[in-house]
């Protein structure tokens, strides 16, 4: 049963932006399976793209799951955070159990942009999540 739930699960974070150095971005992915894909392209300095791919225990899978859980993203909605502009964007994809949410929004300097937003309350939410995955991956 538990490999039933498992298809059920997936995450996506990308953030990145179009500037002097070309397309930088960060972007990780958790699979089904459990594979961990990341990549990372900076070209400041002819830096080369850093891709790595893993596949992780369904314990780390578990307290990913929990992770977001905990968060209660689920519950928000992007519609008033501040669109994608030229300084980039950011987007979360989170499909778990029957609930599927991608929030796409702008890249986030500090909490100042978050409590000047039209929704500081769900943007704080959605900046503390994506610090937590980048601290996780």
């Amino acid at each position: 049963m538990a490999a039933a739930t498992e298809e059920h699960f997936y995450l996506r974070y990308y953030v990145g932006h179009t500037g002097k150095f070309g397309h930088e971005f960060m972007e990780f992915e958790f699979a089904p399976n459990g594979k961990l894909r990341y990549a990372n392209n900076s070209n400041y300095k002819n830096d080369t793209m850093i891709r790595k791919e893993v596949t992780v225990t369904k314990a780390v899978m578990d307290e990913l799951k929990r992770i977001i859980d905990d968060s209660e993203i689920t519950r928000e909605d992007d519609n008033n955070w501040p669109e994608p502009d030229r300084v980039g964007r950011q987007e979360l994809e989170i499909r778990l159990n029957d609930e599927h949410i991608h929030f796409t929004c702008s890249k986030i300097g500090s909490l100042l942009d978050v409590q000047d937003s039209r929704d500081p309350e769900g943007l704080r939410i959605f900046y503390y999540l994506v610090q937590d995955l980048k601290c996780f991956v």
